[in-house]
């Protein structure tokens, strides 16, 4: 057996998978997300560690006594600063924390050929501006930090007493040489920083440490390998097999993503869009993220007074496609790509008497179709092929969602089983190909088809206005675009 961890954003999930790969046992644990200031989002790094504990504890003692080895997958970008002791010295600011917009600009400034040592532009959303916005607005914090580490990597410094990281989730602090897999001193010393300051990096299916005899005893296993593992979306992908070049995935969990694995560094940071290392060894990955997905429809949800997700599906359902004036673009924490703008925030557009909580959650549905479609545009202008999109998580769940984005996105859509296990279910492969030593095109091929959603005529010429008016209103909503 086989234990993946991943630490979301919303909660922490846990997953034992057998030999075979088929799941044997779950657990999960809420998180919530602090939001004090405007543009702020921030996390207590102590609430991930004993949310990991009861994810974990949750499982079957059976099961996890049969565990023989650990990989963590979790949310990218949070900085987490440690001080000599190895306690946080703030709680950490999140991956669609958008305060360090200025930063960015200096970066870009200090650093003229930052892309190309990066492979992307400097966004509020990475780790390295977030330190640059630590070190001029909280100095007395900045020096104490002598560790900066990933949320996944905390935990694992908790499990293990090992500062490790992997290659695809340190390639989104802007710190790395993505291309070269290793530390870039001169993106370091942009922020202030050295490599005394970082992890130890590790491809993900390679062991980093192991499990400390005490955490052991607790969690009721012997104490086995823990791997390097993977950010939460190269993790998704190798549960659900996207490991060769050309395979993609669509990610719809609190944040969008898609996903194409690549042999080879590509990229088009002209476009916001993402080029990272993939948590094999010499693969890397695109990606076009867009920070609000299914978070949106936990928020309409809860504005429109829907009981949870299902029902609020269900009431859009019952509208239909296009059926409603309304447009909803859906930039609740700003956005990536195409726009990168930290700035800009949500709207609901041609509201009238006749609007009702099934037309506003159907354009909640098609806001964040078309916003994926924006992404998938992106990605194809950097010449990239996408003939389907493996799905994974939440948003996994809805098939009426997956009619609407299939259409949106004029491509096909894959259910695969276990897709809703997500993050979890690929750090668990690593840490077999790791112990077993196998081969990880056996281990990480993809898990059998449930069903596939084909884009629908009838929808795509449904939505085709609705898409267009999604387009045209970004320029007249984004404080960055005023004036031009």
């Amino acid at each position: 057996m086989f234990l993946g961890i991943d630490i979301g954003t919303s909660g922490v999930k846990a997953v034992v998978i057998s030999a075979d790969g088929n799941v044997a046992g779950q657990g999960t644990a809420a998180l919530t997300v602090s939001r004090p200031h405007d543009l702020w989002s921030e996390q207590a790094p102590d609430d991930w560690w004993a949310a990991t504990e009861a994810a974990v504890r949750a499982i079957d003692p059976a099961v996890r006594r049969s565990v023989r080895g650990i990989g963590i997958a979790g949310q990218m970008h949070g900085a987490t600063l440690l001080d000599a002791a190895d306690k946080p010295l703030r709680p950490a600011i999140l991956w669609n924390d958008g305060r360090s917009y200025a930063e960015c600009e200096e970066m870009e400034a200090a650093v003229p050929h930052l892309h190309a040592i990066a492979g992307n532009l400097a966004m509020p959303g990475f780790t390295a501006p977030k330190l640059a916005w630590v070190r001029k607005h909280e100095s007395a914090i900045f020096d104490q930090v002598r560790t900066v580490l990933l949320p996944k990597d905390y935990v694992r410094l908790r499990m293990t007493g090992e500062k490790a990281s992997d290659m695809s989730d340190s390639a989104g602090t802007l710190w790395l040489d993505v291309q070269q897999r290793d530390w870039s001193d001169e993106l370091l010393a942009a922020t202030g920083l050295t490599r005394s300051h970082m992890p130890r990096l590790f491809e993900g299916s390679q062991i980093a440490g192991m499990l400390r005899p005490e955490i052991a005893e607790l969690w009721g296993m012997a104490p086995v390998p823990v791997v390097g593992g993977g950010g939460d979306n190269a993790a998704g992908a190798v549960g659900v097999g996207v490991v060769s070049d050309g395979d993609a995935l669509l990610s719809l969990g609190t944040s969008g993503v898609i996903f194409i694995a690549t042999k080879d560094f590509r990229p088009n940071p002209g476009r916001a869009v993402h080029a990272f290392c993939h948590c094999l060894p010499q693969m890397w990955h695109q990606m076009s993220v867009h920070l609000s997905a299914a978070a949106c429809i936990d928020w309409v949800a809860k504005l429109t007074g829907a009981a949870n997700a299902p029902e609020l599906f269900t009431r859009a359902e019952s509208t239909g496609p296009a059926r409603g004036k309304e447009v909803f673009l859906p930039y609740l924490s700003g956005e990536r790509t195409p726009h990168n703008d930290a700035l800009v925030r949500g709207a609901f557009l041609n509201l009238d008497y006749e609007t009702t909580a099934g037309t506003l959650a159907q354009a909640v549905l098609e806001g964040v179709a078309f916003a994926l479609a924006d992404g998938l545009d992106a990605l194809r202008d950097a010449g990239t092929q996408v003939s389907q999109l493996s799905v994974i998580g939440g948003g996994a769940r809805s098939a009426y969602w997956g009619r609407i984005i299939s259409a949106a996105v004029e491509t096909p859509l894959v259910y695969l089983r276990g897709g809703e296990v997500g993050p979890a279910l690929g750090a668990a492969r690593l840490a077999q190909v790791a112990v077993d030593k196998a081969d990880p095109a056996a281990i990480c091929a993809p898990p059998p088809v449930e069903r596939v959603v084909e884009p629908q005529a009838a929808d795509i010429d449904l939505l085709a206005p609705k898409k267009a008016a999604f387009r045209e209103a970004y320029p007249h909503i984004s404080p960055k675009m005023k004036g031009q």
